[in-house]
Parts: C-alpha cells; structure tokens; sequence
C-alpha cells in the first residue's frame, strides 16, 4: 500500500515482532460535545476497561502481600478513542471493525475542527494495534467506511499477519501449546483466500523463521486435505450414488461430502499455473 497519510492500513499489517503500543498522548483532545459515559466506563467496551480505583464503592483493591506482583492496571483509554467510539460505535465502541485505507482523511474531512491531527494519529494506531482490532483482521472481515458499510476485501497478506500476532500474544498468556489452532486458522485463510498453495507460499514467506514454519505446516495440512477431496472425488464418481448415499456408505455428513466434492471440483476445473501464465 503506498498512500502517503499516517492512517493506520497505510502501515504494513502487524508483524509477529515490534508490535509495542503506543501509550496515550498528553496532547490528545479531551472529549467534545455530547455526554460523557459514566464515571470508570468506556464506551469501546472490552476487558480492562473498567475505572482501576477499585470496587464500585470508589475502595481501592486491598494490595496482596508478598513479593508477588501486583495486577498490572489497565491502559487509560484516549479521550480521542473515546470520542471515536461515540461518534462511531459501529467501528470503534463494543466490537469492532477493520477500517478501509484512507480513514484517517476522512475523519479529518468529516470533522475538520474536532481532532488534532497527532492525538487522531496516535489514536487510530492504539485502536489498530489492539488484539481485538487484529483478531477482526485475522477473521478475514472486509474494511469498512465511516458509515459501517464494506467497501474493500481484506488483503491476504494482513489477514495472515493478523493471525500470527493474535496467536503471539494468546500464547504469552497460555499454557497450552495453541499453535495446532493456529495451523487450522491459516489452513482456513488459504482457502478463503483464492490462492494456491504455491501462491500463498510465495507470499506470506518471510524473514521470520518461526513464521515460515507454521507457514509451511499449514500448507503441508492443506495438501493432505486436499488429496483426501481429490480421493473422494474419484470414489463417488464411480459409486454411481447420489451425494446422500454416498455420504451414508462413508459415514460422513452430507454436507460436508458436498463441500469437499465440490472443492476437488473446483481444483479440478482451474486451469494450471503454466497454462493460465
């Protein structure tokens, strides 16, 4: 992507590394018009999100004693975040949305004397770098418009690194190995994607060695799919069965006979790479 302006899809999708968030600027606009969300709540909802005094009576948490640490408090959200969020609930509030290339210009348009172009910056970099933005990335959602609508597929490229770092950060927090998760998320993004294998392979390869092997584990679990689709393709053409029977001889879901028929179809009918060069 080449655009110029510092809207948060002009930077490259996030990386498994360097993915350090901004804190929250002390030159950020405090919130504008319109009546602030109680006292401790945030209209972009989430974990951590609540006032860290304490409990509701305003009592702050007793300190556990000992050398163990205490709970790390929660990042103050940007007025301008929250302001956002208010404006844009659809995008920014309880869940949110990818946003198309070129947001940080409208916003700019759209309200040329309620952001100061920095504390708008670094908001939409915060908002961009959350795991629950990243996780709405990694999902394969298209980028929206100020409006809430689709406006753009999202790339497979950001979709792919999206799904690294979401996993990156979940692993930190687990002791359960979520890397054959991982592996079945790509395996479902290749597929999504319209790529081949090879495609794929080609694009998503990186400096990151880690990143190359989970790459190539997932493609390794494609190809095995893939071949059991092609298996079964050539098995019902010749059972000479409706897809339902032949579902029952097999013992396998019609509909999912179906889906994997009609993938070894689809494979089948597309012309090879040298032939469509």
């Amino acid at each position: 992507m080449t655009d110029s302006a510092p809207a948060p899809d002009q930077t490259p999708a996030p990386t498994a590394a360097g993915m350090a968030v901004p804190e929250g600027s002390a030159n950020a606009p405090a919130s504008a018009t319109g009546t602030p969300p109680p006292t401790g709540a945030s209209r972009r909802g989430g974990r951590g999100r609540r006032n860290s005094s304490g409990p509701a009576g305003g009592t702050p948490a007793p300190q556990a004693e000992g050398p163990a640490k205490a709970a790390r408090a929660p990042r103050p959200i940007p007025p301008t975040l929250e302001k956002l969020a208010e404006l844009y609930p659809q995008l920014f509030g309880a869940v949110f949305l990818p946003l198309k290339r070129g947001i940080f210009q409208d916003l700019q348009a759209a309200h040329p004397d309620l952001f100061e172009r920095e504390a708008l910056k670094l908001a939409l970099g915060i908002h961009t770098r959350s795991t629950r933005y990243l996780q709405s990335v990694a999902e394969g959602k298209p980028r929206h418009d100020l409006q809430g609508q689709p406006v753009e597929a999202m790339a497979p490229e950001h979709i792919h690194q999206a799904l690294l770092e979401v996993h990156r950060r979940r692993q930190g927090r687990s002791a359960e190995d979520l890397q054959p998760k991982l592996v079945a998320r790509i395996v479902r993004a290749i597929q999504a994607s319209g790529l081949t294998r090879e495609e794929y392979a080609e694009r998503m390869h990186s400096r990151d060695e880690a990143a190359n092997a989970v790459l190539a584990e997932a493609l390794a679990a494609l190809a095995a799919l893939q071949a059991r689709e092609e298996a079964l393709l050539r098995a019902y053409e010749a059972s000479g069965k409706t897809v339902a029977e032949f579902a029952d001889m097999y013992g396998m879901d019609p509909r999912t006979a179906e889906r994997s028929l009609h993938n070894a179809r689809q494979r089948a009918a597309a012309p090879a790479p040298d032939a469509a060069a």
